[in-house]
């Protein structure tokens, strides 16, 4: 049986640029070499957009279920039995129905433990919704189907990593959401990932503050005196290393971004317009969190060029080695742990058996 790392990949909107950049980074073939790839979606719609592509030589190996996934293959589980009618570039229920299809079988499987981890292509968070996805996006499903009581935006590159306070919600509500508690556990959060995923020993996390000018001494503002910086004192004394508040326009334009390992913004934009400047080809999604591992792209559905071949797959590729690797740490992580704790072990037996002959 392999030891390699099953990657679940789910299709999103099937009108959407999801399968292109799927077909695009799984034709690359050395990605087998790190990964089991299985892709929850259905061979017909596969083959459509393949023939869009003109990927005349690709194939699918198709299972029925995870544990039949061939190592050095694409693989794909058929989540659905009818044909389905595609409408490149086009938001309408059929792309939000069969995405929520595939990412509820993924998702199935990643909770039973049938697969690794997922990487989840983009959907459409306004026609996927149903009486089954009542949710602003993945992050928040994927927090309720696996119970989590917290989770993380968490996005990462080479250059930059940055979690996120509040995610999803209407900039009039950000202030209100924001309070020292969320701050401090966010920040734990962040912390607790850096170490275990990304085995980072001493990590240094930057806070930005929510203001202009990080509220400027409270002229602009008192939630930098009143919230932020408590919780980031509250937060060190616990252990996490933590500075701030900074200024963002600053922070970003000066490249004091580049002195830590990480950076907790206060709201969803505020955290990705620089970060996709900064890494929009490359950058990966990955919520932390979660009882699992799950990545996505740094995009979206991109409908305008739905079929044109013009989708990048970087961002795709990038998500699924962030996705490996991370799996692999938690892995290496557990087995060091319970060596060390067998080792300790046998360290109290040989103590008693010393003790025993002494008497």
């Amino acid at each position: 049986m392999s030891n390699k790392v099953k990657i679940g990949i789910s299709v999103g909107d099937v009108n959407g640029i999801g399968l292109e950049v799927i077909l695009k980074a799984l034709s690359h073939t050395s990605i087998f070499d790190y990964c089991t790839p299985i892709v929850y979606g259905h061979t017909k719609v596969a083959s459509y957009h393949r023939k869009a592509l003109g990927l005349s030589d690709f194939s699918f190996n198709v299972v029925t279920n995870a544990g039949l996934a061939n190592p050095k293959k694409a693989n794909m589980i058929n989540c659905w039995e009818e044909d389905v009618k595609i409408d490149l570039g086009v938001s309408n229920e059929i792309g939000g129905k069969y995405a929520l299809l595939s990412l509820e079988k993924a998702t199935e499987d990643l909770i039973n433990g049938e697969i690794d981890a997922l990487v989840t292509a983009p959907i459409n968070k306004f026609n996927i919704q149903s009486e089954t996805f009542k949710f602003p996006g993945h992050t928040e499903y994927l927090q309720e189907r696996s119970k989590s009581s917290d989770v993380l935006m968490f996005l990462i590159s080479e250059e930059l990593r940055i979690g996120v306070v509040t995610g999803h919600i209407p900039v009039k509500e950000i202030s209100g959401s924001i309070t020292k508690e969320k701050i401090v556990q966010k920040l734990k959060m962040i912390n607790d990932s850096l170490k275990k995923d990304f085995w980072i020993e001493k990590p240094k996390i930057a806070v930005l503050g929510l203001n202009p000018h990080a509220g400027d001494n409270g002229l602009l503002g008192k939630e930098e005196e009143d919230i932020i910086t408590p919780a980031i004192h509250e937060a060190f004394d616990k252990g996490v290393i933590c500075f701030g508040p900074y200024p963002a326009d600053g922070f970003f334009g000066n490249g004091t971004f580049k002195q830590f390992d990480a950076v907790l913004a206060m709201y969803h934009d505020q955290g990705l317009i620089p970060f996709k400047t900064i890494a929009f080809s490359t950058g990966v999604n990955y919520t932390a969190g979660l009882k699992f591992v799950r990545t996505s792209p740094d995009h979206g559905t991109g409908y305008d060029i739905a079929g044109k071949n013009l989708a990048d797959p970087t961002s795709f590729i990038e998500a699924i080695f962030a996705a490996t690797h991370i799996v692999k740490n938690r892995r290496e992580q557990e087995s060091l742990l319970s060596n060390q704790l067998k080792t300790g072990g046998k360290i109290v037996e040989t103590a008693l058996d010393i003790k025993d002959d002494a008497n």
